[in-house]
């Protein structure tokens, strides 16, 4: 239970489905007296004690876990490590692929439990075999399959998600309002929850300093200097302070960043097309394609709230192993290597792999 109003509404519903339920706070951080406002962050103190209050008034037991150290290592040290090799990461994935749907559930069966019940809007599945799939939520403006498509078959056999079928958040707001959980009203958190405050250029320089280095175009030129190239990301525009502007006068974006030569490379936004993605960090989230080195139909989503994109996809052989490659049918825009890819086959989630290479879709020369 997060201390917000989706687990807290999962759990009533899973009492009323007959379910033994035992309400389990993470507690992820042991900074002490970190406290939230507003809509940032989540799994603090205040989000503690809001979970103490539902699990109160739905009549469960409630513990809180102490999962900080293996959230350091294994989401804040990969934070802090992807950003130092020049890639872009996703520590809610993580969050879920090592802690949520992995310490915990590996505690709570040996502990006797069955499932971890969670208040994510996605749905769980059998095929005809009564093989487990992951599903798309009925309502995809909410939908969280994205960040859950790390999860293997062996884990979501124990996954229980009853807010799948819910078709608004309004629904589910209108809901723990009826049953009396104080939580009804309380604002969705955002940003990442070991940075509340936003600042991740700040949070990032205060843990691996500053090196000055060069910010150069397609061609080479020298266009600026920064103070850690570990601060930018592909696909940002804002805050890059060039000294010499674009010959043609439009914006130029990040495109690449080489953290071995500290440098950081932008251009156009055309440049920014992505024509392929490639990750030898892949699993299937449930039975793999019956023949997964021959390109079969696809959809790939790249972002949490991102449009899904016709894709043909395969696993082909490397130097140094085998790599999920996918090829969309549209070039996809602003990819970096650190990103999760998500594979779809209609609303059932495929699998998914952690971004190790791109294709651009514009060659170096052909802008200018």
């Amino acid at each position: 239970m997060s201390g917000g109003v989706d687990s807290a509404v999962a759990a009533a519903r899973a009492v009323e489905a007959g379910h033994e339920v035992v309400g389990v706070h993470l507690a992820l951080s042991r900074m002490p007296g970190t406290l939230r406002t507003g809509s940032r962050g989540c799994c603090t103190i205040e989000d503690s004690m809001d979970a103490q209050r539902a699990a109160n008034i739905i009549g469960i037991p409630y513990y809180v876990w102490d999962f900080s150290e293996r959230f350091k290592l294994d989401v804040v040290d990969d934070f802090i490590a992807e950003y130092s090799a020049g890639r872009t990461p996703n520590p809610c994935m993580r969050c879920n692929e090592k802690i949520k749907f992995a310490a915990l559930l590996e505690k709570a069966l040996d502990l006797g439990f069955d499932a971890v019940c969670t208040g994510h809007y996605a749905g769980i599945v059998k095929d005809d075999q009564g093989n487990i799939e992951l599903h798309r939520a009925s309502a995809w403006a909410k939908d969280q399959s994205y960040v859950l498509g790390v999860l293997t078959a062996e884990q979501l056999k124990h996954c229980y998600f009853p807010l799948a079928d819910t078709p608004t958040k309004a629904l589910v707001r209108a809901e723990a309002e009826e049953r009396g959980l104080s939580v009804a009203n309380k604002p969705d958190s955002h940003d990442i929850c070991f940075i509340p405050d936003g600042d991740t250029r700040g949070w990032l320089a205060d843990r691996v300093g500053t090196q000055t280095g060069e910010i150069v175009d397609r061609a080479g030129n020298v266009v600026g200097s920064h103070e850690g190239a570990h601060a930018y990301t592909v696909g940002q525009r804002r805050g890059l302070h060039l000294g010499t502007p674009a010959p043609d006068g439009r914006p130029r974006f990040v495109l690449e960043v080489r953290p071995k030569t500290n440098e950081v490379i932008v251009g156009p936004k055309e440049a920014l097309a992505t024509a392929e993605i490639a990750g030898s960090r892949y699993t299937w989230a449930g039975l793999a394609p019956e023949n997964p080195t021959e390109s079969f139909d696809c959809e790939v989503q790249i972002r949490a709230h991102a449009d899904p994109v016709p894709a043909v996809a395969r696993i082909a052989e490397t130097e140094d192993g085998t790599e999920l490659h996918i090829i969309p049918e549209t070039p996809l825009d602003g990819v970096a290597p650190g990103q999760t890819a998500v594979v779809y086959v209609g609303t059932r989630v495929l699998g998914q792999c952690t971004i190790d290479r791109t294709v651009s879709a514009v060659p170096a020369g052909a802008l200018g």
